[in-house]
């Protein structure tokens, strides 16, 4: 009996060391089933300079790590062997340097040693939706020269790597969440902090607007190369950002393998978010996101009533100032139990949700596949109730504008087939307004006070 015991402690005793020891060789196989190559050595120089107070991250084995999972398939291959390479996915692209690197940010040249006796030129726009084509988004080039061409000479050292990208489609919380801030997180969150931000295209209003979150993925300042105007030396760059879908997070893709969750957690860090899960809001709070252009709520007065009358406590913002300070915006939106609004971009602030919260979305006309694609999947990613309100045809100013039996009612998609998206755009976002039927309303609105609600007692 005594013998089997000691056996036992041994088998448990020995179950974290074998754990320990596995990982390593776990961790190769999920880079090597998902495309990246990334030898044992390499894995082990990483963790035994992790563990190593004689080296630190800014080595260049933890920089080389890191970089390589940001590029899969033949450009990997190019990258081991040349040290650049581009990663080109369907919507984005991004170029690693795995070679020291000088930027001049008098014109945003990168320029990169190779082993080759010609140079090679290469430019991108660092933004992460390549097909959007925008003109306020400057390219940058990356010049790979050789032994026989003199790069303009360093006037400042850096001892982390460049992440180049661009601030330049910024003014809408949708666009800044989904290509830029999302795709920033994906492509360096890895490198814990020790990265510098060269952001072209460098607006201001972006910097204060988003300062608390880039704070936390970089420990440097970030650089406005327009108002640089010198040469950078750094050991290692990425050009542009890494980009999965619509204000999503594939943990199943490296690098890092982060999802919704872990953007969400670091969200409530950055920008100090009380409320992790719904259960913690005392009462029942509804944010109404109140639009004063288009799609507007017609009876809004009528619908804060029925919201009040259900049990909710009710918030209405209507200033878009308020809107854009993200940190005091999203300490609000996290206060919330439930934010409700008609679909467009001030949904993306279901982001700061706290987990188990609801977002009400009114889907208006023309708008079903926007709607689910952006928010809805959105939310279900997050940990968040989603719970549609899809208006019908005589909730819609555009019956009346119209008529209630024209095809821009009752077949929103001939639309689309006859017109195209810009047809489509000015017909259901640019030109409705709705006026909710207050029955229908109120039975989501006690629905989602039922999920609010429906937790252990605190």
């Amino acid at each position: 009996m005594k013998m089997e015991k000691d056996q036992k402690k041994l088998v448990f005793g020995a179950t974290p060391f074998i754990l320990l020891l596995s990982l390593p060789l776990l961790c190769v196989g999920v880079d090597f089933v998902w495309g990246n190559r990334i030898s044992l050595d390499q894995w082990m120089q990483y963790f035994s300079s992790s563990e190593s107070g004689g080296k630190t991250v800014e080595d260049k084995e933890f920089i080389n790590f890191h970089l390589a999972r940001l590029v899969r398939g033949e450009d990997r291959r190019k990258l081991d062997d040349t040290g650049f390479a581009c990663d080109k996915a369907i919507h984005s692209i991004h170029c690693v340097s795995t070679k020291p690197v000088r930027i001049d940010t008098r014109n945003m040249t990168v320029y990169i040693p190779s082993d080759a006796d010609w140079q090679q030129e290469t430019a991108i726009r660092p933004y992460a939706r390549q097909e959007d084509e925008l003109k306020q988004i400057s390219a940058v080039r990356m010049i790979q020269y050789s032994n026989t061409t003199d790069p303009p000479p360093c006037e400042f050292s850096h001892h982390v790597p460049a992440v180049v990208f661009s601030s330049g489609s910024t003014g809408n919380v949708f666009h800044e969440m989904n290509e830029i801030i999302i795709p920033l997180y994906i492509t360096t969150k890895q490198f814990q902090s020790r990265v510098v931000f060269v952001i072209e295209d460098y607006k201001p209003s972006f910097i204060a607007k988003y300062g608390a979150v880039l704070a936390h993925l970089s420990a440097h300042e970030a650089m406005n190369p327009a108002a640089n105007a010198t040469v950078h030396c750094f050991p290692a760059s990425i050009v542009g950002l890494k980009y999965h879908d619509n204000l999503a997070l594939n943990s199943s893709d490296i690098p890092g393998g982060y999802g919704m969750p872990e953007f969400r957690h670091f969200l409530r860090g950055a920008l100090g978010l009380r409320f992790a899960h719904v259960s913690q809001i005392a009462r029942p709070r509804l944010l109404l996101l109140s639009r004063t252009n288009t799609r507007r709520f017609l009876n809004e007065d009528e619908m804060i009533g029925v919201i009040k009358d259900v049990g909710f406590q009710v918030m209405v913002v209507r200033r878009s100032k308020l809107a854009s300070n993200v940190n005091k915006f999203s300490q609000l939106i996290n206060s919330c139990s439930v934010l409700l609004g008609a679909h467009g971009a001030g949904l993306t602030n279901e982001i700061f949700l706290p987990t188990g919260a609801v977002m009400i979305q009114v889907e208006l006309l023309g708008t079903g596949w926007a709607s689910n694609t952006y928010y809805g999947d959105t939310a279900r990613a997050m940990g968040v109730r989603y719970l549609r309100y899809k208006i019908e045809g005589d909730e819609s100013s555009l019956a009346k504008l119209y008529g209630r039996n024209s095809s821009v009612v009752t077949d929103p998609g001939s639309v689309y087939r006859e017109g195209g998206y810009i047809a489509a755009r000015t017909m259901f976002l640019d030109q409705q307004n709705v006026r909710l039927n207050l029955a229908r309303f109120r039975e989501t609105i006690v629905e989602a006070l039922s999920v609010v609600t429906d937790w252990p007692a605190r």
